[in-house]
């Protein structure tokens, strides 16, 4: 039996319509994993035992080590608490003062509560500072938005004002880091705006430099400010120039996936973390990204941190508070407040 052309035409459409229907039910083949080393196999640098230093990270476990000559000398372990520690600060006098989403808590090296701070509801805090020995202040993320001080004795608000917000329905990510300057101004990042601005005692802004995604604002002794925000970390000076910068592609070797907080050293170096999102990335042992890197003006790097095995697990990096020197990070003044 003869078939013409436009009845071989249509089996063959056919045919072709049937196996394509039958690679649709076929599971997609796997992707290749990334096996691209996050870090060299040896870091520059002496490990935990390059720096005395106090580390804590946002993290499903509201931990904070103190590790000295390499060896983790003090932990404080909140498991009944909530939230994530943004913040953490070594008093000169041995207490830590941590922010942790729903609280901001002072701690004494015995591990007692000294005083807490509960956030109401709807609001959250992951940033804080002391001011001397009976004052606090943080930022209280919430609609609006407020920067307070509290005395620690009394509970009493002395000073509190709104802060300007790109959204104030959106509490969770409006403010991560704020501090003190050395003129008793408080230099803020604007999480969730474009955005780094210093404001007076009264709320005034009397200074702001473009920025994005900035989490992090340090005022340094030069005057500037060192911001951690979406591209990197820059040095920027009081006219808005950048003084100094450094790009994720200034470290290839050294894989940066978070920057939150970073740190100008005394000898001029910069300390950055590299966080990690345990929520939503789980942790490959196998090659897992270093936790901070310390790199010179040259963008040279001098340190990488990797410690995510016991007996020293530090788990993700936020904040890391350099304890080479004797320091007393709580003598500062807010407007008349010291």
């Amino acid at each position: 039996m003869k078939l013409c052309a436009w009845t071989i035409r249509c089996f063959l459409l056919f045919a072709l319509a049937i196996g394509a229907c039958r690679a649709e039910d076929k599971p997609p083949a796997p992707k290749p994993a990334d096996t691209a080393p996050m870090a060299p196999a040896v870091l520059p640098g002496n490990g935990l035992a390059q720096h005395d230093f106090l580390y804590a990270g946002e993290a499903k476990e509201r931990k904070v080590f103190i590790v000295k000559k390499g060896q983790i000398v003090w932990t404080y372990d909140d498991p009944a608490g909530k939230g994530e520690i943004s913040d953490a600060v070594l008093l000169g006098n041995g207490n830590l003062l941590i922010a942790h989403q729903y609280a901001v808590k002072l701690i004494a090296p015995d591990k007692k509560v000294l005083w807490n701070y509960d956030a109401p509801k709807g609001t959250e805090i992951h940033t804080a500072q002391a001011i001397g020995a009976d004052h606090v202040l943080f930022i209280q993320n919430g609609d609006p938005p407020m920067v307070k001080v509290i005395a620690i004795a009394t509970g009493e608000t002395k000073k509190e004002f709104p802060l300007p917000v790109g959204n104030a329905k959106s509490v969770h990510g409006q403010f991560r880091h704020a501090r003190i300057t050395a003129d008793g101004t408080l230099m803020v990042a604007h999480h969730d705006w474009t955005k780094v601005a210093e404001y007076d005692a009264s709320g005034k802004e009397v200074w702001s430099t473009p920025a994005k995604g900035p989490w992090a604002a340090n005022p340094l002794k030069n005057g500037n400010v060192l911001i951690v925000e979406s591209t990197g970390v820059r040095e920027v000076n009081r006219k808005g120039e950048t003084a100094w910068a450094l790009a994720r592609t200034d470290v290839p070797d050294c894989k940066l996936l978070n920057l939150q907080l970073a740190w100008r050293l005394p000898n001029g170096n910069t300390l950055l973390n590299n966080w990690v999102n345990s929520w939503q990335k789980q942790l490959d042992t196998a090659n897992p990204p270093v936790q901070a890197l310390e790199v010179t003006p040259e963008k040279k790097v001098v340190w990488a941190l990797r410690s995510w095995s016991d007996p020293a697990n530090l788990g993700p990096a936020t904040t890391i508070q350099i304890l080479d020197e004797p320091e007393a990070p709580e003598n500062v003044r807010f407007g008349d407040i010291k």
